[in-house]
């Protein structure tokens, strides 16, 4: 078993693995990783399961040293990748022998980068899960839902390759690009006004810098949304549009219940585009058929594994 010992833990990094399903009954999150595909992309090139547990990185600004020789890999935000102070591709695999020390520098764009290890990083699952949520003290190298921290150790496995390896480019995101964001209509949305529903995908909405791993909250012309007088589940992508006016779209760590009308659900895979948006990004969104997005889940699925 190798491992990496945290010296920089930058300000939001958290174990995550495909997330904590069926206790949503009980009013657990299912968590898991923000960017669906860059954790996924993280695992492929190192031959794990999709399932694997890998370090969410937001912003940047870690460092770590590596305790015996290992193999890793990096996905997502732009952020500058340091070996012992020379530079190495992002989307790639790379060795490190033991003694080196791998930098993460600031995002130069998106939010959040994905750092996976050999059989991904090792921790005790808690209700099935290792996927670190903060809110509910839940997961992460201890169990407790705690960042990682100065000191801390990841632990994986130690199996070779031959070479290095990167993620073509044209399956790499543009984060810098316009978002235009994927919704299928349903939920309450025949209970909004015509009018309202249409004013949704007309106008640009401005991310918030209120938004988090909760929920992505949008700035813009106020919708007038119908009432609804009681709560059901809801799940990732729902887009809720409470008395204000400014909709919210749940997000990983979404609560398991909510009493806002509902106009539709973002695209899963959607999602983490969204949520390599920094504040303050403008927003667009477009209508999308129910079958159309299974389609292109089930593509995943099949590329990536269940």
């Amino acid at each position: 078993m190798s491992g990496l010992r945290v010296i920089k833990p930058g300000p939001l990094s958290l174990l995550q693995d495909a997330g904590r399903h069926g206790w949503q009954h009980l009013g657990v999150s299912p968590a898991g990783p923000m960017d669906l595909l860059a954790a996924a992309w993280a695992n492929r090139l190192l031959g794990n399961p999709r399932q694997c547990a890998v370090l969410e990185i937001a912003q940047g600004g870690v460092e770590l040293e590596a305790e015996e020789a290992l193999w890793l890999a990096f996905t997502g935000a732009d952020m500058p990748l340091l070996v012992d102070g020379e530079p190495r591709l992002n989307w790639s695999r790379l060795h490190l022998a033991a003694g080196q020390r791998l930098q993460i520098g600031y995002a130069r764009s998106g939010q959040r980068g994905y750092l996976a290890l050999v059989d991904g990083i090792r921790a005790d699952a808690v209700l099935g899960s290792v996927a670190c949520q903060l809110r509910e003290g839940l997961g992460g190298l201890e169990g407790d839902g705690a960042r990682l921290a100065v000191g801390d150790r990841l632990a994986g496995g130690s199996g070779g390759f031959p070479r290095g390896a990167s993620v073509p480019w044209p399956w790499q995101p543009d984060y810098q690009a316009e978002q235009v964001l994927r919704v299928m209509i349903g939920g309450d949305a025949a209970t909004f006004a015509e009018a309202q529903t249409r004013a949704f995908f007309e106008q640009p909405w401005l991310l918030s810098s209120q938004s988090d791993r909760m929920g992505a909250r949008l700035q813009g012309d106020a919708m007038v949304a119908p009432q609804r007088q009681w709560s059901q589940g809801v799940v990732s992508g729902a887009i809720q549009v409470p008395p204000d006016g400014q909709p919210i779209i749940l997000m990983a760590d979404r609560q398991t219940m909510g009493g806002y009308p509902v106009l539709g659900w973002v695209h899963p895979l959607d999602l983490g585009r969204l949520a390599q948006c920094p504040a303050n990004r403008l927003l667009r969104f477009v209508a999308m058929g129910l079958e159309e997005a299974q389609d292109e889940l089930r593509e995943f699925y099949r590329f990536f594994g269940r």
